[in-house]
């Protein structure tokens, strides 16, 4: 039975599900941060999961991403599925502004979350969904 890690749980808001993955929202307004966490029970890696749960995985992931793109002036996307603190597959999907508190390098272990208020995190929940919901 699928269930989130913790620390997922912990560190990030829902946004939504997906056909098979959770999207989540970290809770760090330094960047526009998603991750999807695909809803598999045990999956790891990206090859612990079958072929066409792994090609809808990564068509969630393409429609993340694009979604993303169209936000708040984002120049670039940065994606990821580290894992090496949280091992439960997740694919972060980052869009960066150029100037952003870790630009250019990687957003991870780069300064300290600044979490967003509850208004500000429904707010830009908010504009996710709708920016999946429009046509490609």
């Amino acid at each position: 039975m699928f269930e989130l890690h913790p620390r997922l749980m912990a560190d990030t808001f829902e946004i939504c599900e997906l056909g098979q993955s959770k999207l989540l929202l970290m809770n760090d307004a330094r960047y526009l941060w998603c991750v999807i966490v695909p809803k598999i029970a045990g999956a790891v890696e990206w090859h612990d999961l079958d072929e066409a749960t792994a090609t809808t995985v990564f068509n969630e992931t393409m429609a993340v991403s694009r979604a993303i793109k169209t936000l708040e002036g984002i120049d670039k996307i940065n994606i990821g599925a580290i894992g090496n603190v949280v091992s439960q597959l997740h694919i972060h999907v980052i869009g960066r502004k150029i100037g952003d508190a870790a630009w250019p390098t990687p957003v991870w272990g780069n300064g300290i979350a600044e979490a967003y208020s509850d208004t500000d995190a429904k707010n830009i929940i908010e504009k996710i969904k709708t920016a999946l919901q429009k046509p490609l």
